[in-house]
């Protein structure tokens, strides 16, 4: 009878299922942590890579269709700001522009003082966020800033587009990239800083290739 308890014993002793069993429980909430950090920087690099090329689509279709500051787009320097036709415009007259939109408005403000009106083409506006919205579904026009700086090119009197041609700069803001992981820990990361940049073409007409 020892002798069976003995044995008994010694088998609970040496199985191991138990030990296992706790082992992987420790172990697997590392496990998943570790399988969802791969997930979420493999997602997060495609999520930048979308924000980069959306900047860089409506940028490209900003360059070379109506400009969103309309007061900008029909100001003739010769004639209502006394430059020299033919000449360029100076900073101090074209400090630059930044505008901003919602779904049915959109508003340009002076970097400066400026001389021209500061009426806003909503329709321009929305459609660079439609082009946008092409690479990046979630893009609101909230989301969107579009910048119009003093470049030195163009040209007084211009009959044929806008006397200035500036640097666009199309920018994204106020988007969040949704973590697997930081929704478990309450963070998130933000997808600021996604900006390019090209100089106004012709500033006329709604298509873009």
């Amino acid at each position: 009878m020892v002798n069976r308890v003995f044995h008994l014993c010694r088998r609970v002793a040496r199985n191991q299922t138990a030990a296992s069993a706790a082992e992987f429980a420790l172990v697997l909430p590392l496990l998943l942590l570790f399988i969802f950090g791969i997930i979420d920087v493999g997602r997060l690099m495609w999520e930048w890579n979308r924000a980069e090329k959306a900047t860089q689509m409506g940028v490209r279709f900003a360059a070379v269709t109506d400009i969103v500051p309309s007061g900008l787009a029909g100001y003739d320097f010769a004639t209502q700001a006394n430059v020299a036709q033919g000449y360029s415009v100076s900073s101090a007259l074209f400090p630059g522009v930044r505008c901003t939109g919602t779904a049915t408005t959109a508003n340009c403000t002076c970097k400066g003082t400026c001389g021209f009106p500061l009426t806003s083409n909503a329709t321009a506006f929305n459609n660079i966020v439609t082009r946008m919205r092409r690479m990046e579904g979630r893009i609101t026009p909230a989301n969107v800033v579009i910048d119009y700086d003093y470049s030195g090119l163009g040209f007084a009197g211009n009959p044929y587009g806008p006397d200035v041609a500036p640097i666009i700069t199309v920018r994204i803001r106020d988007m969040e990239f949704e973590s697997i992981v930081g929704q478990l820990f309450g963070g998130v990361i933000d997808k600021e800083g996604f900006a390019s940049s090209l100089t106004l073409e012709d500033g006329t007409g709604s298509v873009s290739n």
